[in-house]
């Protein structure tokens, strides 16, 4: 499973750092999921769904 944050945050102009923040979480969360290291949690995921103004579908897709 990939994931689209780092494009979404990006485009957005938000820092790992701001993001972080937003989600309650810290920046190495955030860059650990953006490196596929870590899986975040389902409360968060609809978290970081909601702050990148996206569905959860939209930030994580199955690739094949």
């Amino acid at each position: 499973m990939k994931n689209r944050i780092k494009n979404i945050r990006t485009s957005m102009k938000l820092s790992q750092e701001e993001l972080a923040k937003k989600c309650n979480v810290s920046r190495q969360t955030i860059n650990a999921i953006e490196n596929n290291k870590y899986d975040p949690t389902l409360s968060l995921a609809f978290n970081l769904a909601k702050v990148l103004n996206v569905s959860v579908d939209e930030l994580f897709k199955n690739e094949r």
